[in-house]
């Protein structure tokens, strides 16, 4: 992996009085992992949108992505797109896990990538949280007569006292999953995105396996720590296999289960080590989503300490998220040596074009795309 030469100070090249410390990087500098550079470092997480067709992204996906990517944004990154049906929180979330799948992918990511910005896909498997009704609808169980299909998990536990059992997966079950992650990486690749992101976070799959709330097995996959966090680095392996060398494989995790006794900052920071073992080029750092009444204290960057964290014991680049909204902040996430980018969520929702604005905020001329940028730039007569 290609040095990132992480946030620190140097200084002005005089040696007067006047000499000051300087940030290295700021949040407009580009980013290089190895072979993928950013323009800057706003990312755009993957978020849901509920609006696929048996799992084909379309329209609204297209000009969803793409409008961020306009927007300045230097890393923009497809929702969590199933690697089975059985995969998908929603009967409206994104698959790929048939070449079909793959067709309008390759759109989305050659625009993204027409725009300046770099195109990347998360894989998932929501496990026990699948089969649920999108958000606007309450989202609840969908039972299996009614649409819905069966959930599975490392142990028969289920999320909520609302939510059904999970069937435990066997171990041949676990290869097939391995191998489905394994093939969606391979399509992905084939698509262009730039980035594959793994979904090992927010109480989905993986994370269940993390978890001691939802992990109770026995078998090498249950118990210790190590073989906990197994399943993740099998499959971050294969996924870096199937991947070129010049392209970058991120995963997100939850640092913490917000619950006394359960996943915590500690094993995160060992699982992150053990992923840079097996060519993971950045830890994108959440939170929560194991325990339906965990008490989170949802603050202004409250999630930012543990990327700082997982950055300085790890040595791994990191992505900070969470109540990321002004520019100032974002700013200094990175020239702080916080994390090496700032994933926006809600906030790109609201605003398409705040990378944009955040150029303006921090003094630079704004990048608007050509066919804005003469307009914008006018003088009005």
């Amino acid at each position: 992996m290609e040095p990132t030469h992480p946030p620190g100070v140097h200084r002005s090249p005089t040696d007067s009085e006047h000499d000051r410390e300087v940030p290295e990087n700021d949040l407009l500098s580009p980013l290089t992992l190895r072979g993928v550079t950013f323009r800057n470092r706003i990312a755009m997480s993957p978020m849901c949108q509920y609006m696929a067709r048996e799992g084909m992204a379309h329209n609204w996906h297209l000009v969803h992505l793409g409008s961020r990517a306009v927007g300045g944004a230097g890393f923009v990154c497809v929702e969590a797109t199933a690697v089975t049906p059985q995969g998908r929180i929603s009967p409206a979330d994104v698959g790929l896990w048939s070449d079909a799948h793959a067709a309008p992918l390759v759109t989305i990511a050659a625009f993204v990538k027409e725009q300046g910005a770099v195109a990347g896909i998360q894989l998932a498997h929501a496990g026990r949280k699948g089969s649920s009704k999108p958000p606007w609808e309450g989202g609840g169980w969908i039972p299996i007569h009614d649409g819905g299909w069966e959930v599975v998990g490392p142990s028969a536990l289920p999320f909520d006292e609302h939510g059904p059992e999970p069937k435990e997966l066997t171990d041949a079950e676990i290869e097939a999953i391995i191998h489905a992650f394994e093939a969606a990486t391979r399509r992905a690749v084939a698509a262009g995105f730039q980035v594959i992101e793994l979904h090992a976070a927010h109480g989905y799959l993986l994370h269940e396996f993390l978890s001691p709330l939802s992990n109770r097995r026995t078998d090498r996959y249950g118990g210790d720590l190590e073989n906990r966090i197994r399943l993740v680095r099998r499959v971050a392996d294969r996924m870096r296999q199937a991947m070129p060398d010049d392209l970058l494989l991120f995963t997100r995790i939850s640092a913490t289960d917000w619950v006394p006794g359960a996943w915590d900052i500690e094993q995160a920071v060992h699982l992150s080590g053990r992923l840079a073992d097996v060519g993971v080029d950045l830890v994108d750092v959440s939170s929560g989503g194991s325990a339906p009444r965990a008490h989170i204290p949802v603050a202004r960057g409250y999630q930012v300490p543990f990327a700082r964290r997982i950055r300085e014991e790890v040595g791994i680049p990191t992505a900070a998220v969470g109540l990321i909204t002004e520019t100032a902040h974002a700013d200094e996430i990175i020239t702080g040596g916080d994390a090496d980018l700032v994933m926006l969520g809600r906030e790109l929702l609201r605003e398409p074009y705040w990378a944009l604005k955040s150029q303006h905020t921090l003094d630079q001329e704004p990048s608007w795309p050509v066919p804005y940028g003469y307009a914008v730039k006018r003088r009005c007569r």
